[in-house]
């Protein structure tokens, strides 16, 4: 348990949550209570529930309807893995996911979980890969391609901060803004990766607007009216402007998790 005090880090965050900050912050304080996930999956794993709601949140391909259930599916920045399980786990027919992380160390455990976890149908349809996803929508062969996309984005993680010694103490201001400038690229890409029709899930566990909403709002600035929100109100938590934030002081410890999906609609009508 981190005792150093960041002064810097606590007027930043208490900037954005006023009064309340001082019960979340002790919420973040407290060990994350992970519960043993298993549906769909050779034995269970353990992750945080709202980690389990922002996988669900999004629409697979073959969900609504049957003749579309052979689409591919990508889990953009996939490790450790959680999160694959479950998007794996509901896949529908034919469909296939492209667990995709571009650390070469964090690949390999990604591989190991889908192998520890998925049974041999299941893992047969998930392939794992490198590339970076921030670039790979500029890549014309690959734009439009997939009927879903899963964006759990590198994050402040704020939980992990808090809790360690030495990520306090580093932590400064430009730690969030660094990060929203990664995550705009990711979402951005995402979205041209993305087929007409399909569903894009931006995630974070970061409890700044600037790494939630405002890079969120980016995707409207950018492509106009070929986003549009597909809010997922089966989440708990409280809503943002764009999507949905489950913060463990109010949830039973769950959280952070911002969860935003976005449908794309068949438009050219893109931004510079």
């Amino acid at each position: 348990m981190a005792n150093t005090v960041n002064a810097e880090f606590e007027t930043y965050y208490r900037n954005i949550y006023g009064e309340r900050w001082p019960a979340l912050r002790e919420s973040l304080l407290r060990p994350s209570a992970p519960v043993p996930y298993a549906e769909g999956l050779a034995k269970p794993y353990l992750l945080d529930y709202a980690s389990v709601l922002a996988a669900k949140s999004l629409r697979l391909p073959g969900a609504d309807n049957a003749a579309d259930a052979g689409g591919e599916i990508l889990d953009a920045c996939a490790a450790p893995g959680g999160k694959t399980l479950v998007i794996a786990s509901a896949m529908h027919g034919n469909s296939r996911l492209l667990a995709n992380e571009i650390s070469a160390e964090r690949r390999r455990r990604l591989a190991d979980v889908l192998d520890a976890h998925l049974d041999r149908e299941k893992r047969a349809r998930v392939t794992v890969s490198g590339f970076d996803a921030a670039a790979q929508g500029g890549r014309k062969s690959e734009q439009c391609r997939y009927a879903a996309i899963f964006l759990d984005a590198p994050c402040s993680s704020e939980r992990h901060v808090i809790q360690s010694e030495k990520y306090l103490s580093e932590w400064t201001p430009a730690r969030p803004r660094f990060l929203a400038g990664r995550q705009w690229a990711l979402l951005s890409s995402a979205f041209l990766l993305l087929a007409p029709g399909g569903s894009l899930v931006y995630a974070t566990c970061a409890l700044s607007p600037e790494e939630n909403d405002a890079v969120a709002a980016r995707l409207f600035k950018k492509y106009g009216g070929a986003a549009v929100i597909d809010a997922p109100d089966f989440i708990e938590g409280e809503k943002t402007e764009f999507g949905r934030i489950i913060l463990p002081d109010v949830c039973e410890g769950m959280g952070p998790m911002y969860v935003a999906r976005f449908t794309k609609i068949l438009s050219t009508d893109y931004t510079d």
